[in-house]
């Protein structure tokens, strides 16, 4: 998408977009949208109103992610390291005119490649050593935004340091940066043992007397919304722990469908907070119980 965009002078329309992605199909799926959708036309490249935070998981386009998808570790297969940091430096500063952009993630859910590829160790001082020149670039290329750091092992662990020090009053921008985990224990039977693993692994940072104070937010949690996995303990414990802790969280994921997954077109996600074709929510139940962690959130940080 950059280069297309670097290519074209300017932001590629819904209409291309579609083209490319969908081959022969692209035109046919389009006129759905642009039908359910008339305040879209010909010229629209995105749609306002609704704040942006860029994410990027995947130096070659696929479903991420995997452990032998090439795009697991700095220097993988298809992940370059002056290309990535090149794209968050040019999304950056393309993203500064847009007055809804808050945020930008360095890297999705960074992993241990299942094959030797990338000669970089798996670590925390790689980590260190290869996120915070990303992160500097970033800033630098837009001040005004929020940057999330990612952690190892798919976001699951946080534990900035072994051996690299990791002091928040180094950084000119240190009330820009957030830290950002992930959770799909879906299968726990104890919220505790979830509860602790969470903290320890990067919630801990909220905590007054924290060496690094700093931001957490639990940017993917989810489950299968086609059953009844929000009453299960693991549904009902985020839902407990995210007021507590006083933090953001969003969910995984809202989209009912897929235009295109893994070769794929209209793939059915059961995760989706809405059914199929949008219309309408795929569990009113779930949503509702959704809708209250969305109040009690609030209620805890006003």
């Amino acid at each position: 998408m950059i280069d297309d965009i670097k290519d074209n002078g300017g932001d590629v329309t819904i209409q291309k977009a579609f083209q490319k992605a969908l081959g022969s199909n692209g035109d046919a799926v389009y006129q759905k949208v642009i039908k359910n959708n008339p305040q879209f036309g010909a010229s629209t490249t995105r749609l306002q109103q609704i704040y942006v935070h860029l994410d990027n998981h995947m130096s070659r386009g696929a479903w991420c992610c995997g452990g032998g998808d090439g795009n697991t570790w700095f220097g993988d297969t298809d992940f370059n390291v002056a290309k990535w940091v090149r794209g968050l430096e040019f999304m950056a500063d393309h993203s500064k005119k847009w007055a809804n952009m808050i945020s930008i993630g360095l890297r999705n859910e960074l992993r241990k490649p299942d094959n030797a590829g990338s000669s970089l160790a798996y670590n925390w001082p790689t980590w260190y050593d290869q996120v915070i020149p990303a992160a500097n670039a970033v800033n630098k290329a837009n001040p005004n935004i929020l940057i999330f750091l990612s952690g190892l092992d798919y976001d699951t662990p946080e534990d900035l340091g072994n051996g690299k020090k990791f002091q928040l009053g180094d950084f000119a921008y240190k009330n820009k940066l957030v830290l950002e985990l992930h959770n799909y224990q879906n299968d726990i039977t104890n919220c505790g043992s979830m509860e602790s693993g969470l903290w320890n692994n990067g919630f801990r940072a909220t905590w007054p007397t924290a060496i690094n104070k700093m931001p957490v937010v639990l940017t993917e949690f989810g489950f299968n919304q086609a059953d009844n996995s929000y009453t299960k303990t693991y549904a009902t414990c985020i839902k407990k722990l995210m007021p507590q802790w006083q933090t953001g969280w969003t969910v995984w994921v809202i989209s009912g469908s897929y235009y295109i997954r893994s070769g794929t077109q209209d793939f059915e996600e059961t995760w989706g907070l809405v059914n199929h074709d949008w219309s309408a929510w795929r569990n009113n139940d779930a949503i509702n119980q959704l809708k209250a962690m969305v109040d009690e959130t609030l209620k805890s940080v006003t």
